[in-house]
């Protein structure tokens, strides 16, 4: 699998455009898996942070035997 990283913004028509040096590697007929990954706000990174700490909280070193169970 290749991978291309790159910046865009959504086009007034609501398209993305693949910048030329990625596109020429890309021939028509190859199927394509497009990621999207959204830069967070800082404040819901913050909301995100507090979620993950208040979470960890309710975490004991007791939970940990359920780590060892199979999912099976």
């Amino acid at each position: 699998m290749k991978v291309w990283e790159f910046q865009a913004q959504l086009t007034p028509d609501q398209t993305l455009k693949v910048p030329e040096a990625v596109a020429r590697e890309i021939a028509q007929e190859d199927a394509l898996r497009v990621v999207l990954l959204l830069a967070q706000s800082a404040d819901n990174r913050d909301w995100s942070e507090l979620t993950a700490q208040q979470f960890l909280q309710g975490y004991s070193e007791g939970d940990a035997i359920y780590d060892q169970l199979s999912a099976g």
